[in-house]
């Protein structure tokens, strides 16, 4: 037999780079954590800066709080602005319980109490007091996460600036020395990202904090400007301040990455699931509802989101125009009670008028909502009141960022939207109709001077065989009834 050549595989000394990868310390914070890829840098630190009210110090002592509850890792706070009482006092209007953390040992506050005529320059400066009562208080709780807030408080009225450079630097390698994952707060400067614009250059994170007014509606913003050794969220992202403290919202364009149901559900008129295919719309799908003032496009969403309830899922109404007591009495005429779904806990209506806030403020509740509620039916009634708070163009994209988010949770949504005119209405105010799965088209035909006959057309439905012939239809305290084809 042949002698077998037996061949030798070739030793590479390829390094294994996987014990190099940057280590990453979750926030907590909604929204953050995905944004930044993970969390702000383990051991390292994050420079968080922005105009005041921005948020700077909520989103620090979040980071801490959240650090100690969710993930075991005691926290101190060195605030050089506010008192360990005022922090308190606005963490417990969040619902945070700041003295409790205190007596776990796993968080502690020290107030830094800086006037300008403490601060004189004799020729040396530095912080070497401060680094002792940072070195106590993170011993006495074992924290893994500092806080400090603000920076340029530290260098109240010195005007040497290789000073402050040189004390700036030395901090920032003194928290990376105590193997501290630190959040730094800064104001803006006037052409800076900071005050003394050094400390967006000497952190290894930053990230910028705006609250922006437009024709007189504020929105927050939040943007990672820089994040050394790891890939991070590079656009801007609407952010919320509310009860329950900071959320981001993480999507700009979530890109056509969803996966698309076979599965089908009821619209709640069994005349309207006839005409589509018997079946009904398909699950995750986007459906949008047209039609002129009082045609009953209200009325559509309505027996939509009962139909949810009634299969036990939970549908989320966002209504733009009416109250929820306007909505329940209004829809009870045309034989939906929908109360006894919000009893139920299956049926949750937020209402607010659009000018309360901008369009990123109404994305990040929207989204919130979406969160927190879990439902697998959303409905947006009406998307042309969103006209109020910005142009065509703006409104156009903040619900194509909805429409793709809803996608990719597999939730169904039926947006309603008021038209002007007569006949089919062929461009929808928004100019949304190419991004919807289904289109309903309503209609109200002069049929004499004492009786109008209201119309229904059904112009799309993707995936699907479906009727597209006018029909009639009826409201009444029995529902909606789709009659033949007109």
């Amino acid at each position: 037999m042949p002698a077998r050549t037996v061949q030798k595989k070739k030793k590479t000394n390829a390094p294994d780079l996987s014990s190099l990868v940057l280590e990453k310390v979750p926030t907590g914070i909604r929204g953050l954590d995905q944004v930044t890829h993970g969390g702000f840098p383990k051991g390292r630190t994050a420079l968080v800066c922005g105009g005041p009210g921005t948020g700077k110090t909520l989103l620090g002592l979040e980071f801490l709080v959240r650090g100690a509850l969710l993930y075991n890792e005691p926290g101190v706070c060195v605030a050089m602005e506010e008192t360990a009482q005022e922090l308190v006092t606005n963490m417990a209007s969040l619902g945070y319980d700041l003295p409790q953390l205190i007596r776990q040992k796993k968080l502690a506050i020290d107030y830094v109490h800086i006037e300008r005529k403490q601060i004189e320059e004799t020729g040396e400066y530095d912080l070497e007091g401060l680094f002792i009562r940072l070195r106590a208080a993170i011993e006495q709780v074992k924290a893994k996460r500092v806080l400090l807030d603000t920076i340029e408080l530290l260098f109240l009225g010195l005007k040497n600036d290789g000073i402050v450079r040189a004390e700036l630097r030395r901090l920032f390698h003194w928290l990376k020395d105590a193997g501290v994952t630190a959040v730094v707060t800064a104001e803006m400067g006037d052409r800076t990202l900071t005050r003394y614009g050094l400390e967006e250059y000497v952190a290894d994170c930053v990230l910028v904090l705006d609250h922006r007014v437009n024709e007189q509606i504020s929105t927050r913003r939040l943007r990672v400007v820089k994040y050394r050794g790891s890939s991070h969220g590079t656009n801007e992202y609407p952010f919320l301040l509310d009860d329950q403290g900071i959320s981001v919202v993480p999507i700009t364009s979530m890109g056509l990455t969803h996966t698309a149901s076979t599965e089908r559900i009821s619209s709640g008129v069994p005349t309207l699931d006839a005409m589509l295919g018997k079946k009904g719309f398909f699950r995750g799908s986007s459906v949008l509802i047209t039609g002129t003032a009082g045609t009953g496009k209200s009325s559509f969403a309505a027996a939509f989101a009962g139909a949810t309830c009634a299969r036990g899922e939970r549908a989320l109404y966002f209504a733009y125009e009416e109250s929820p007591s306007q909505i329940l009495r209004n829809m009870s005429s045309v034989g939906q009670d929908l109360e006894k779904w919000i009893s139920r806990g299956l049926l949750r209506i937020h209402a607010t008028r659009p000018t309360a806030a901008g369009l990123e403020s109404h994305l990040a509740t929207v989204y919130n909502e979406i969160q927190e509620f879990k439902p697998t039916v959303v409905i947006i009634d009406p998307i042309t009141n969103l006209v109020a708070v910005g142009d065509l163009h703006s409104v156009k994209a903040m619900l194509t960022r909805l429409i793709d988010f809803l996608k990719l949770k597999h939730v169904t949504a039926m947006f309603t939207n008021l038209v002007f005119g007569s006949g089919i209405m062929e461009e929808t105010a928004v100019g949304i109709s190419s991004l919807m799965d289904t289109w309903v088209v309503l209609g109200d035909v002069d049929q004499g001077e004492s009786e109008r006959m209201r119309t229904l057309n059904l112009l799309k439905s993707r995936g699907m065989s479906h009727d597209t012939r006018m029909h009639r239809f009826t409201l009444s305290d029995k529902g909606i009834e789709i009659h033949g084809n007109k």
